[in-house]
């Protein structure tokens, strides 16, 4: 159970440390603090770099190479404010401030991942970590620049597919991993070069992993405790008292312990980018292509007919398992057998995707315009879910395109800005078992502007946008949303290394295809989903306020946000049952999040070729919706964060250790999830040679091999996360 007033007095004295530890300091500087403890560059807005109104984050750089996960979600998992709504190793969107799905976008270079992740929480997104030169968060709504689909954050990761400039010389980078748990390799080649006035870009990277080691069972003791007593009940109801019964169930768990079925994945991505560089400005275009096989987990065992029944009969818990080696998707159970040497070991998702990106930049265009800036992205999307059988079960296509243009100009009666206008189509298409929703095709409009004033020492931030989309189902009622954003923000220097920062956002967002027109079972949340074709617009009054502090010792960040909400749309739980599934609805109801952030850091000591900083967070956030004081559900719980870094010539550590805390404030259809531990190692040796710099790493990722289940997973009480895993590797940038 949450104790708030603990919650927010951590958080406060995080901060008085800090401003403790500054009041020391014979040297304080008024400095251009950035939000985060590192410093960034804040490369997803077109305003001031030097400071924005908004929480922001930026990872990139060494850190970056530490994090990086299979998916996008577990990359930043450990950044504040933001949590992972994992499905299995292959699968995880982020989680911002307790807002995830549609209200949270995830970009490719400022154009959507034009794939098909928000609509089920076992769909991949198709941006690969190990491409990203860096990757920004934008915490908090961001429909003014981005949509109505950004009411809770955006993610943009930064791939420089398309070059913007001619490099003087070839530059590349060689990444090459492996880890213990599932036997996993990775590895991600790239290379930037230039000929005359072009420049040209090519990416590769491939991931494979066979199933991983989980600590324990794979479901929770909630979960087995409540399978053990509906057991009880149908064998007293239907069969009685049977001698050898009683030890079914602890025999089906067994078989889930210690490693987890149909939890491998492989994944190949590659793009090549081609740029024409002139005096005035550029343009280019990229071509990539993103394919992944990875195994649905909790499909494998979260069905009665596959925990009781004989479908894992011939599953050998002592073997490798790799269920996804260039299957055919026509192929017979019995080839698939042969093939592998066992047999498949559940559904699996089959995903390809090919993108194609153009993009323009042109400076001092007109008169009174500093520059503009067009983007253009178009993809072909499918991806086939297939049954152990190698069958298609289900088939999603997303034809999809958006484009945006940006003309920034010069200070007009004071205010330096952005003006802007997005475009987008989507023609979306589901066939099969589990399509619970009509093929829907969607179109989008937007105009937006952005400015900053400098009033003394206090910058102003405003910004308003329009917007309209229209669903147009093949079965069903067609639905057209216009809606207003805006927002007002200012930055003040308190002087002596503090300063404030406040904003007022207003947002509006139009349903999601599945909260309008889901009927059908969906079994990636084993519920029977049913929309509501009369949904109206979801209407968010977001304040946030941020005090930070920076001297040549110290940095600290806290955040305090309150988000109210009208007419939130959420899915509610009935006494109904169809297909076996509990019935829920989408609903709307009036609701409010409230949450609070705080991370510092401090450089301990110091010495000619080394420095030796610790560093810490903590974040916590609550929400209610108001019609029956229910909790919104993969609420995420509280956490805290310690670390150290130590730097000695060429030799880096780093050790990290978090707490997340259990999580009682659960949805009338949701289990507590209880709290975990999560240790973490970084160690590396850094060459310089001629020409080339080479780093050779190791790290740990759950060095206690705790069992660690998120809140925010759909499945957090059939597949906890992975047990110790060991990485090592060797990293070169020319």
């Amino acid at each position: 159970m949450k104790h708030p007033a603990q919650s927010w007095a951590f958080g406060l004295c995080l901060t008085g440390l800090a401003a403790a530890g500054g009041a020391t300091e014979a040297d304080t500087t008024d400095s251009t603090l950035e939000h985060n403890i590192e410093e960034v560059v804040v490369t997803s807005h077109p305003l001031s770099a030097d400071g924005l109104a908004q929480p922001v984050d930026t990872l990139a750089g060494e850190e970056l190479n530490w994090r990086m996960a299979d998916s996008i979600g577990a990359t930043l998992a450990q950044t504040p404010g933001i949590h992972s709504a994992s499905f299995g190793p292959a699968v995880g969107r982020p989680v911002i401030h307790g807002l995830d799905g549609a209200r949270v976008r995830i970009m490719e270079d400022h154009i959507d991942v034009l794939d098909v992740s928000t609509t089920s929480g076992d769909h991949a997104t198709t941006v690969d970590p190990f491409t990203a030169d860096g990757i920004d968060i934008l915490k908090g709504a961001n429909t003014l620049l981005y949509g109505p689909g950004a009411i809770g954050g955006v993610i943009d990761v930064h791939t420089g597919r398309i070059p913007h400039e001619v490099p003087e010389r070839l530059t590349g980078k060689l990444d090459l991993r492996a880890a213990d748990n599932g036997d996993a390799l990775r590895g991600a080649l790239r290379l930037d070069g230039g000929l005359g006035a072009f420049a040209w870009h090519i990416d590769g990277a491939l991931r494979d992993a066979n199933d991983f080691a989980i600590p324990g069972f794979a479901e929770s003791a909630r979960w087995r405790a409540l399978e053990e007593e509906e057991q009880v009940h149908e064998e007293h109801g239907e069969h009685g008292d049977e001698d050898g019964e009683d030890g079914h169930a602890e025999d089906d768990a067994g078989e889930v312990e210690g490693l987890l079925p149909n939890s491998a994945l492989e994944a190949k991505s590659g793009a090549f980018g081609l740029s024409f560089v002139g005096d005035s400005g550029f343009m280019g275009l990229s071509v990539s292509r993103f394919e992944t096989e990875y195994g649905l987990p909790s499909h494998a065992h979260g069905h009665d007919e596959d925990l009781h029944g004989e479908g894992d009969e011939d599953h050998d818990e002592d073997e490798d398992h790799d269920a996804h080696e260039d299957h055919d998707e026509n192929e017979s159970h019995d080839e698939a057998e042969a093939e592998h040497g066992e047999a498949a070991a559940g559904p699996y998702i089959d995903l390809e995707q090919t993108r194609i990106d153009i993009e323009a930049g042109l400076g001092d265009p007109l008169p009174g315009f500093r520059s503009f800036n067009l983007r253009f992205g178009i993809n072909d999307y499918k991806h086939s879910e297939l049954e152990e059988t190698g069958e298609v079960g289900t088939q999603f296509t997303n034809d999809a395109w958006e484009a945006r243009a940006e003309l920034s100009h010069h200070a007009l009666a004071g205010w330096r800005g952005t003006l802007g206008a997005q475009f987008s189509g989507r023609d979306y298409a589901a066939y099969g078992d589990e399509a619970y929703t009509p093929p829907v095709k969607t179109d989008a409009f937007g105009l937006f502007w952005v400015g900053e004033r400098q009033l003394d020492r206090l910058q102003l931030e405003a910004g308003l946008r329009f917007d309209r989309v229209q669903h147009n189902p093949t079965t069903g009622e067609e639905r057209e949303f216009s809606g207003a954003s805006a927002s007002l923000g200012a930055v003040i220097p308190l002087g002596r290394g503090w300063r404030a920062t406040m904003q007022a956002n207003y947002a509006q967002r139009a349903p999601a295809t599945e909260e309008l027109y889901a009927n059908g079972p969906h079994l990636a949340t084993s519920s029977f989903d049913v929309g509501d074709p009369t949904l109206d617009e979801e209407t968010a009054l977001n304040l946030s306020a941020t005090l930070g502090y920076e001297n040549e010792r110290w940095s600290a960040l806290a955040t305090a946000y309150h988000t109210r909400f009208a007419d939130f749309i959420h899915q509610t739980d009935t006494s109904e049952e169809a297909d076996g599934l509990p019935v829920r609805h989408f609903r709307q109801n009036d609701a409010t999040f409230t949450g609070f952030e705080v991370e510092a850091s401090v450089v301990a000591a110091t010495w000619p070729d080394g420095l030796l900083s610790f560093n810490a967070f903590f974040d916590t956030v609550s929400a209610k919706i108001e019609a029956d004081n229910n909790n919104p559900p993969r609420l995420p719980p509280d956490r805290v964060n310690l670390g150290l870094d130590l730097e000695h010539g060429p030799f880096t550590a780093a050790l990290s250790y978090s707490r997340t805390f259990k999580q009682t404030e659960t949805a009338a259809y949701e289990l507590p999830t209880d709290s975990y531990n999560d240790l973490q190692a970084h160690l590396a040796w850094n060459l310089e040679t001629r020409g080339a710099s080479i780093n050779l790493f190791v790290q740990g990722r759950n060095l206690t091999d705790a069992e660690q289940r998120r809140h925010t997973s759909y499945i957090k009480d059939l597949v906890p996360e992975p047990g110790r895993t060991i990485e090592g590797g060797v990293r070169i940038v020319f």
